[in-house]
Parts: structure tokens; sequence; C-alpha cells
């Protein structure tokens, strides 16, 4: 039973998507009105794999082998979330859409997307803590076709130089000790990403989580020692001021330049790393008491939007299903830059064919969704004041606590 206040909402994020669309084009798009028996609407978030790509590619294969021709468009990740909403609005879905894993709870609540139940897919095999991402009170309303996150790359010569096994890396007292020998040999400690953007707080999450810290008490004790972590790192200069300005992206060229013992980054660069001008390694980010701290996830859903004609969906669940085999997901794996399959299944295959994945295989097993803990669409109200905190204390404006304290007061005024 959908519920008026998920209505309610829906309408508001109707009104905000359709101010959002002013600004950005729409690309085209095979909405419903443009649907025929023998021809599938497919939105994906990956313009720049073109028609002649292998994903491409592999997407219309599933739709041959269903009996139908899949119409693709591609969007970036942004302008995809809007267009879907305004399709919610006009009742032209797609078929089909891949969507960023936190934009399912967002979609969810429009109303527009089927439950996995209703849609008769077994959801069993899929690891669970991927899967809780696309989950809203209990509902299941998608499929991972894949994940990303991170962990911590390092540079072999710089450790071997300065008498660091990154075997020993196995809490935050341990890292730090290497920082401080690794800086004491003439190098550079660590780069992260901490601007002032949703990747900031994506990569703050593991240190948040690892502490201890709940996304609904951004003030919390654990929370700030994990912000006193990054912050006393930047006082000591065991990390560089950039990391204030840093993406993933400037942080993975500073690791590249060959200077820097450590580097926090994911998944998707394990192809340029193996190309680097020295030796890398990978060991998982440690939790603050040793083990292994959750990391977020990255990667998309597999969604199916409410059709006016229900009759749609037996082919719709075929082509689902053709993407989301082991061998599909290995498949996508490979074609996105190490994307993990979501099931063990899928892993095992993968690592059997490329076993030096394995610290990531394990990084992914032990990740967590950002809008998992039934945040839900709430998760962006809590983001943004957290990456400000970050900002804050990292440029010394505010004491670590301090910044939290605001962070908090600004996100408990905007959940609901």
């Amino acid at each position: 039973m959908r519920s008026a206040t998920k209505s309610a909402r829906a309408m508001a994020v109707f009104g905000a998507a359709v101010l959002a669309m002013t600004a950005c084009s729409s690309g085209g798009g095979g909405g419903a009105g443009e649907q025929s028996s023998d021809t599938y609407t497919w939105w994906d978030p990956y313009p720049q794999h073109k028609a002649s790509s292998g994903w491409a590619k592999r997407v219309a294969k599933c739709g041959d082998e269903a009996g139908v021709t899949i119409k693709r468009t591609a969007y970036d990740t942004t302008a995809l979330t809007n267009q879907a909403l305004l399709a919610a609005q006009e009742g032209t879905a797609p078929d089909l859409m891949l969507l960023d894993n936190p934009a399912v709870s967002t979609l969810a609540d429009t109303e527009m997307l089927t439950t996995m139940k209703e849609f008769g897919l077994d959801t069993s095999g899929i690891d669970k803590n991927l899967l809780s991402a696309g989950v809203v009170d209990g509902e299941e309303y998608g499929i991972p076709v894949g994940a990303n996150t991170l962990a911590l790359y390092y540079n072999k010569d710089i450790l071997d130089a300065a008498g660091v096994d990154p075997a020993s890396v196995k809490d935050w007292d341990s890292l730090t000790a290497a920082l401080k020998k690794v800086t004491g040999a003439g190098k550079k400690g660590i780069t992260f990403a901490g601007i002032g953007t949703e990747e900031g707080s994506f990569q703050f999450l593991p240190w948040f989580w690892g502490a201890g810290a709940d996304l609904r008490r951004l003030d919390s004790p654990q929370a700030t020692e994990a912000l006193e972590l990054w912050t006393g790192w930047r006082n000591k200069g065991y990390a560089p001021e950039s990391v204030i300005n840093n993406s993933q992206n400037t942080t993975w060229e500073e690791f590249l330049t060959g200077d820097f013992g450590f580097a926090v980054n994911g998944t998707w660069q394990v192809n340029s790393a193996a190309e680097a001008k020295f030796t890398t390694g990978v060991v998982q980010i440690p939790g603050r008491d040793g083990g292994v701290a959750p990391t977020p996830t990255g990667g998309e859903f597999i969604t199916a939007p409410v059709q006016t004609d229900a009759g749609r969906y037996d082919v719709t669940k075929k082509i689902v299903q053709c993407m989301t085999t082991p061998d599909g997901m290995v498949e996508t794996a490979k074609t996105f830059a190490y994307y993990i399959p979501p099931t063990k299944a899928g892993q095992d295959q993968l690592l059997g064919d490329e076993p030096d994945l394995k610290p990531w295989v394990d990084a992914v097993r032990s990740a967590k969704g950002r809008t998992s803990d039934n945040l839900g669409t709430d998760y962006p109200k809590v983001s943004e004041p957290l990456w400000n905190a970050v900002q804050k204390s990292l440029s010394g404006a505010k004491k670590p606590k301090e910044a939290l304290a605001e962070a908090q007061s600004t996100a408990k005024g905007e959940v609901g």
C-alpha cells in the first residue's frame, strides 16, 4: 500500500525536479509515450559509453535475448536523476533505469519504482550490505549491477625505504605511525579528498564509520575522533594542505607523482595503479581500534519503473535477469574498471580471472550504503553539513568538535 505521506513528499520532489530541469539539457529520452511492444527504453548514467562501446552492445544483446530492441539513452548522473523525476511526474518513465545508488531512495519516494517483490525478482543471492542501499521502509527497489568502494593505495618503494610494512597497518595508531616514518624519511604521508562536495563526505565516511559514528548524530564523540584524526594529520604535515580542495581525481594525480606513501581512492583506479611508474599495493582502511572500516559503496542499481501497461514487465524481467547473471556481473566488472559483482558467485568468478582483486572484493564485502540504516532521502541533508564540517576543520576555521556541532544543528533542522 502506497502511503499518502510518500505521495506528499513526492510532489515536493517533483517541484524541485522541474526547477532543476530548466538548468540542464534533456538530451532526448525514450519515455513511455515512445514505447512500442518490440522496443524497450533504457536510461543509464554512462554517456562516456557510446553506441559502439562494449557496454552498449551488451545492453543491446540482453534486449535481443528477450526478443526486443532496447532504445538506450545515456545522461550524466545528476541529469539522469532530474530527468527521472520529471518522467515520474509526466508518466513517461522508461522501462529500465540504472540509478546511482543514493538516488534509488529518492525515486522510490516518488512511487515511480516497482519493488523487486512486486516485480517478481529474487534478491536472496545479493550481498545484503550492497542491497541495503536500495531498501526503503523494508522494500527493495532495485538490484546493484556492481559496486565500487575505497581503500588505501600505497607506494611500496616509499614504504620499503621508510621501513614500513603495509601489513602492519591495522588501526589508526599504526597508520599514523607509518605516516610519521614516511614523512620522517623525507616523503609525503597520505593524500585524500576533503573537498566541499559529496566526494568529501564519501572519502570521510570510512573514518567516520570506522570510529563507530552514526550519520544521524554528526556531533558524537566518535565522529569528533574521526575528524580529529584527519585534522591532526593535516596539522602535523602528514597530509598536504591540498586535501582541503582535493577531488578524488586530483588526489590520484598527487599519488601518481610518486611522492606519497598512501592515498585514499577507489576501485576505479585499479588499471591506473598497475600502470604507475612505481610499485603499488592496496590495504583496507582500518577501523579506529582495528578491523576493516565500513567504506561507502558506489555503483548503480538496475530499477524497473512503474508502467501503465503491466504486460511489459515480463520482458523487462528477462532483460534484468540477463544483466544480473554471474557472467553478466563479471562482464560489468570488467567493462567499468572493476566494479565488484554484488553476489558471492560473481565475486568468486571474478577472482578466478583476477586474483589480485581480492583486497577490493574484501572491501566491498564490508562496505555500507550511504543511505543505509533507513536514512533514505535524508542522506543529502546530512552529507552537506558533514562535508562543510570537514572543510572548516581542515582549514582551521573551527575545531573538529565545534564544526560537527554546527553540522548536527544544521542537519537536525533539515531531516524530517
